[in-house]
């Protein structure tokens, strides 16, 4: 009985998810139908706006002459290399500026101040320090991928409820342990946070990276179709950009919900 209970309750739920992703997918399938019909009846430019058609068929261009998959492989492995690097330091630091406050004070307004700085801006040092190999672009993704993570860490342990620390005393926990049984899960959401928005930012960091300097990758392939007019290309480079970023996304979405199971929380 029990059994058939839980078998109806999960092909209860299917439907569920189901409506949920076609929902999901109106939105933009609807615009793709109303820029198709509008491009294809003139009503927009075809040379700003191509069609969804045309930026289908270019993309099935290059991926067939292959150019589309080396220059993918080659932009992922940037942007994880800097979101690995920037990810990091960024949680080493951050644990490191939350739990000590002399730490704080000693690199918070540094590294606040070199935050403000943009990213452009730093592009011609990077440049001029390790020239226009993958050095200067890993290390400018990392700094876009760094802030987000640091922020939102040192937010996260500063904002564990102090009676539990009273209660890590009561108990006798050691530094360690009070760390990694209490500090650490309590800042989970707000490391996890920063980690989806870290990672939003490096293949922004990307982008930047590819299209000032660069002969490889995806911003480079944008760019180069925008010099000869080749706007099909570029749109497909931004579709890429959006697809890898959503992925990127919805995965470390999965694992937040996986890690914080045990946390009681509204859906909606």
């Amino acid at each position: 009985m029990i059994k058939m209970s839980s078998q109806a309750a999960a092909a209860g739920k299917t439907p569920g998810k189901l409506t949920l992703t076609g929902l999901a997918l109106v939105f933009p399938v609807t615009l793709l139908v109303i820029w198709q019909v509008l491009g294809h009846y003139g009503y927009i430019s075809e040379l700003l706006f191509p069609t969804p058609y045309t930026i289908a068929e270019a993309g099935v261009s290059l991926a067939s002459s292959g150019d589309l998959w080396s220059n993918i492989q080659i932009s992922v492995t940037r942007a994880l290399l800097g979101f690995a690097l920037g990810g990091s330091l960024a949680l080493l630091f951050g644990l490191a500026v939350g739990l000590f406050r002399r730490t704080e004070k000693l690199l918070d307004p540094t590294i606040q101040m070199i935050r403000m700085i943009p990213s452009l801006a730093v592009v011609p040092l990077f440049i001029l320090w390790f020239g226009i190999g993958e050095e200067s672009k890993v290390l400018l993704i990392a700094k876009s991928a760094f802030f987000p993570l640091y922020i939102n860490t040192f937010l996260g342990i500063r904002n564990v409820d102090n009676k539990l620390f009273e209660v890590a005393r009561v108990l006798g926990f050691s530094r360690f342990k009070q760390i990694t049984r209490l500090i650490l899960p309590a800042a989970l959401p707000n490391i996890i946070l920063g980690a989806r928005l870290s990672i939003g930012l490096s293949w922004l960091g990307l982008v930047v990276a590819e299209l000032i300097a660069s002969t490889s990758g995806i911003g480079y392939m944008m760019s180069d179709a925008r010099q000869f007019a080749d706007t099909p290309v570029v749109f497909v480079g931004i579709f890429i950009f959006a697809a890898l970023g959503l992925f990127t996304d919805t995965l470390l979405a999965l694992i937040e919900r996986r890690l914080l199971r045990w946390k009681d929380r509204y859906n909606g």
